[in-house]
C-alpha cells in the first residue's frame, strides 16, 4: 500500500539564497512563471528560485508523491488510523469515484442541496415568522473555517441570507452571535455541522441555540438543518425531532478538506453563492494539478518550493499576504489545512520527525503597518506568499490623485513590499488571480489541498490523520472528569473552606493540584456552585461548595 511505503523524507540540506536584481530580471520572471491566462491564474516562483539541480534531485521523490496521489484518488486507505479513504477530489469529479455508489451519493447530495436551497429562497420552506432572512452556521474547525472564508470572500449586498457563525464553545461568544440576530430568530435558518455529532463545540452550540429558540417561544426543529454522518448522534437527534433536512458528511472527507462538499456548499448556496462555479473552479485546478510533469504542475511546484525554502523540515514559516480584503480569512483557512496536515511527530515508518509548516498572515496593505518591518529587517525565518488580485472592483474607480486610483495604490504597495523583501534576501511566491469570484476561490482551495498532499509525500508523513487533535480532545475529557471529582469532593464537605492541596489529598488527586486549582478558579468565577477566598499564593486560596 502506497501510504505505508518505506520512503525516507528527503534531506538535502538546501539553503535559501539571497536574490540580486539580476536574478529578478524579466527573463528570470518568465522562466519561473506558471501562467494559465485562460483560467485567470498565475503563480510566480522567480523570487524564491530553487538551487541548481534541485528538481533533478527531487525527481524520484516527486514521482512517488504523484503515485501516492494517484492511489489516493483511486480509493487507497490513506488514513490508516481510522481505516478511511480520502476522497474530497471525487466531489468535484464524481465519475472518478472508486465505486458507482460513491459517485451516485455525491450527485444526489449536490442535487439535494440545490433543491433545498430553491425551496428556502422561494419561501416554500419558511421559519416561524416567515421567509428566512438569516443563516446561522454552528460548527468547528473545517466545518467553520472554510464556510467563513467563502462567505466573506464571496458575500455581496444581494446575498439571499445574511450569514453568522458559532464556531467555539465560548458562552459569551455564543451570546454575542445570537443576541445579534435580535428579533430575527423566527426567520433564521440554523445549520449544525458535525460528522460524529458528539464533538463538544458544535454540540454545545446546538444545545445553546436550541434553548434560545425555545425561550423565544419558537420550535428549533422548524429552523434546523444537520450536516452529519449517517446514523451519528446528531443525525439521530435531527431525525427524532423532525428537523427540516439532513445532509451527509462522508467519512472519506476530512474536515479541513470539506469546504467543496456539503459542509461548505450548503451554506454557500443558501447565502446565494453560485456553487456550480465553486465546484468548477476546484475541478479546473484539479486538472492542472494532476499533470505528471512537475515543472508544469502548480501544486507540485508549490510543494517543491515549500521543501527547498524550509529545508524540508519546516525551518521557516509561510506568511500569506493577500492584497484584497475579501481574502482576509484565507490565511486562517490555510492554517488548519496546512498545519493540521503537515504538523506530525512521526513519519510513515513511526520515526520521530517533528514536521510542520507554520502559517500566518492577514492582508495587504494593512500589514505593511504591522509586521512587514520585521519581515524585511528582522529574523529571517519565513517566506511570503503574496496574492495579487487584478480587478479592483465592479465598475470604474475614482482618482485619488491625478491618474491614480485606490486600487493603483494597493498594487503599488504590493509590488513595493515584494521588492523590499527580495532586496534584503527574503524569498516570496506570488499568486496572481484576475478577480475574486466563486470559480477562482474554488481554484485556490484546490491548489493548496493538492500541494499539501504532495508535500506530505515528499516528507514521508501522513497528511490525512490528526493524532495531536485527538490527544487534545482526550485531555479535555480527562479535565472534565477531574472537574467532576473536585466538585464531588467539595460537596462531601459542603460549607467548609478547603485548600486545593487538602482537597486533592481527600479525593485522591495528589499531583494534580494545578489542574484542580485552575478548574475550581473557573467554577468560582461563575455563579452557582463554588465560592472562593482568594490569596496571591494559590496554595492559600480556599474554596467551598456554595
Amino acid at each position: 500500500m502506497p501510504f505505508k511505503r518505506p520512503f525516507q523524507g528527503c534531506k538535502l540540506g538546501l539553503k535559501v539564497r539571497r536574490y540580486s536584481p539580476v536574478e529578478n530580471s524579466f527573463n528570470q520572471f518568465r522562466k519561473h512563471l506558471l501562467n494559465f491566462p485562460q483560467h485567470g491564474f498565475a503563480i510566480d516562483f522567480s523570487r524564491a528560485p530553487a538551487p541548481a539541480g534541485f528538481e533533478n534531485k527531487m525527481a524520484a521523490a516527486m514521482a512517488q508523491a504523484f503515485a501516492d496521489m494517484d492511489a489516493l484518488e483511486k480509493g487507497a486507505i490513506a488514513n490508516p488510523d481510522e481505516k478511511r479513504m480520502v476522497g474530497h477530489y471525487w466531489i468535484r469529479t464524481p465519475e472518478l469515484s472508486p465505486t458507482p455508489a460513491i459517485g451516485a451519493a455525491i450527485t444526489e447530495a449536490i442535487a439535494a442541496i440545490t433543491a433545498f436551497t430553491q425551496k428556502i429562497h422561494s419561501g416554500q420552506i419558511q421559519g416561524a415568522h416567515g421567509s428566512f432572512t438569516d443563516l446561522l452556521c454552528v460548527g468547528i474547525g473545517g466545518s467553520a473555517l472554510g464556510p467563513q472564508f467563502v462567505a466573506d470572500a464571496l458575500g455581496k449586498k444581494t446575498d439571499k441570507l445574511r450569514v453568522h457563525f458559532i464556531d467555539n464553545t465560548d458562552p459569551d461568544g455564543i451570546d454575542r452571535v445570537i443576541d445579534g440576530l435580535g428579533n430575527r430568530l423566527g426567520t433564521t435558518l440554523v445549520i449544525v455541522t458535525s460528522k460524529s455529532g458528539s464533538t463538544p463545540e458544535p454540540r454545545n452550540g446546538q444545545i445553546e441555540a436550541a434553548l434560545r429558540w425555545k425561550q423565544a417561544g419558537l420550535s428549533f426543529a422548524r429552523h434546523a438543518v444537520a450536516v452529519t454522518g449517517e446514523g451519528s448522534q446528531l443525525d439521530q437527534v435531527a431525525l427524532k425531532d423532525g428537523w427540516l433536512a439532513r445532509f451527509p458528511m462522508w467519512d472519506w472527507v476530512g474536515g479541513r478538506t470539506s469546504e467543496i462538499g456539503p459542509v461548505g456548499l450548503l451554506p454557500a448556496a443558501l447565502q446565494g453563492i453560485e456553487i456550480k462555479s465553486l465546484i468548477e473552479g476546484a475541478r479546473t485546478m484539479d486538472g492542472l494539478t494532476r499533470i505528471s510533469d512537475a515543472s508544469k504542475n502548480p501544486a507540485s511546484q508549490l510543494a517543491l518550493a515549500w521543501y527547498h525554502l524550509t529545508e524540508g523540515r519546516g525551518s521557516k514559516a509561510m506568511v500569506v499576504l493577500p492584497y484584497k480584503d475579501r481574502l482576509v480569512l484565507f490565511s486562517r483557512y490555510l492554517q488548519q489545512l496546512v498545519m493540521e496536515s503537515i504538523g506530525k511527530d512521526l513519519d510513515l515508518q513511526g520515526r520521530k520527525v517533528s514536521q510542520g509548516l507554520t502559517v500566518y498572515g492577514n492582508k495587504g496593505s494593512t500589514d505593511q503597518h504591522a509586521y512587514v518591518q520585521q519581515l524585511r529587517d528582522g529574523v529571517n525565518n519565513f517566506f511570503a506568499v503574496f496574492i495579487e488580485v487584478l480587478k479592483d472592483r465592479d465598475g470604474p474607480s475614482i482618482e485619488v490623485e491625478t491618474g491614480v486610483s485606490s486600487g493603483d495604490y494597493l498594487q503599488a504597495f504590493f509590488l513595493g513590499t515584494r521588492e523590499a523583501l527580495s532586496g534584503n534576501g527574503r524569498p516570496s511566491i506570488t499568486l496572481t488571480i484576475g478577480q475574486v469570484d466563486a470559480k477562482t476561490v474554488g481554484m485556490l482551495i484546490a491548489l493548496f489541498e493538492r500541494a499539501v498532499g504532495l508535500y506530505a509525500s515528499l516528507l514521508g508523513i501522513n497528511a490525512y490523520h490528526q493524532p495531536g487533535v485527538e490527544a487534545g480532545k482526550k485531555a479535555a475529557a480527562e479535565t472534565l472528569k477531574v472537574r467532576a471529582q473536585a466538585l464531588a469532593g467539595l460537596e462531601k464537605i459542603k460549607g467548609k473552606w478547603v485548600s486545593t492541596e487538602a482537597l486533592c489529598k481527600e479525593i485522591g488527586l495528589v499531583g494534580s493540584e494545578e489542574l484542580v486549582f485552575k478548574v475550581l478558579l473557573h467554577i468560582a468565577a461563575n455563579p452557582g456552585l463554588v465560592s472562593k477566598q482568594e490569596n496571591p499564593d494559590p496554595s492559600l486560596t480556599l474554596f467551598r461548595h456554595s
